[in-house]
């Protein structure tokens, strides 16, 4: 079992390093950002993730949560008001575009639904129609959550 965690970890640090490398290419040619903001940026993004894997995986002898929840919750802390770091934390963040992670996920997910097409050839029209229906349902309801919002708020 000890065996197995570790190459999934190792496998994870990989999979960091190399969306890292491609998010760090992403924010230099389309963001404009220098090498060393997005270097910076990175460092930041990528220490908060490496801290949050690095926790779930000392965690899950104990409970089982998603590696994500590890993550948003360490950047969330050091980000905090409460945080001695947080203006550092903020200042090299604000060096890396929100959008350049995208490209990387993006390219993870077509080589995911790459190994995957006959699967997604049955299940094409149904899953085009749920797509459909998670997307405008979320809207629907994210716009209905705005409105009650901003009259709560009086601004309309």
């Amino acid at each position: 079992m000890k065996a197995k965690v570790e190459i999934r970890f190792f496998e994870q640090m990989g999979l960091l390093i190399l969306a890292g490398t491609i998010m760090v290419l992403t924010n230099m040619i389309g963001f404009k950002y220098t090498l060393i903001q997005s270097l910076q940026g990175y460092a930041v993004l990528g220490s908060i993730a490496l801290a949050g894997v690095t926790i779930s995986r000392f965690m899950s002898r104990f409970i089982k949560l998603p590696t994500m929840m590890y993550v948003s919750l360490a950047g969330l802390l050091l980000a905090c008001p409460a945080s001695p770091v947080k203006e550092h934390i903020i200042v090299w963040a604000n060096n890396f575009a929100f959008l350049a992670p995208a490209t990387a996920l993006g390219a993870f997910a077509g080589i995911s639904l790459g190994k995957d097409m006959k699967n997604f050839g049955r299940m094409g029209v149904k899953l085009i129609a749920i797509t459909v229906l998670v997307i405008t349902g979320t809207f629907i309801m994210s716009a209905f959550v705005a409105d009650a919002v901003l009259k709560y708020m009086g601004s309309i």
